[in-house]
């Protein structure tokens, strides 16, 4: 990824976390999965086999898991979260008025946000990239999926504590 603003930004409890899922999901849980694959096999026709069929389902969901752990990992940028300068950035938990409701939010990956009850926006999310820059008392507008134009003021923006 060449462009920095694509580049995920994980803390280092995140990607510790991110990078143990992993490496379980790529030995223990690949095991676990395919001792049940082979055990449902045994049960005799495919076909109408539930089991296999549940089994070789949640296989490829574990598989897509580790292709984007793996991705996640490879390409992010991994170090203490931004301190807090009043500029809204990935990492940043910002409190800002938004169609007229005050929200409290963290930008960035959800994957940052490991247990917080924050809710998460990306940077690249309409909101997320409408906001990016800002300081604090700066207000802008985003477009809205359904067309409508949704006014934004930055309120606040602190340093993510985890």
């Amino acid at each position: 990824m060449s462009d920095d603003t694509q580049v995920p930004f994980l803390t280092q409890e995140a990607y510790d976390r991110l990078a143990a899922e992993l490496e379980h999901l790529s030995t223990t849980g690949r095991e676990e999965i395919a001792k049940r694959i082979e055990a449902a096999r045994e049960e005799g026709d495919l076909r109408e086999n539930g089991g296999y069929h549940a089994a070789k389902d949640e296989q490829g969901k574990q598989e897509a898991r580790i292709r984007q752990l793996q991705a996640l990992l490879k390409d992010a940028k991994v170090g203490v979260a931004p301190e807090s300068n009043g500029v809204v950035e990935p990492g940043t938990v910002v409190t800002a008025v938004v169609f007229g409701d005050q929200e409290r939010f963290l930008l960035g990956s959800r994957e940052i946000a490991g247990g917080t009850d924050l809710d998460v926006y990306s940077e690249q999310s309409p909101l997320g990239s409408a906001i990016l820059g800002l300081k604090e008392g700066q207000k802008t507008s985003y477009q809205a999926p359904n067309g409508k134009e949704i006014p934004v003021e930055v309120v606040k923006v602190e340093t993510f504590t985890g």
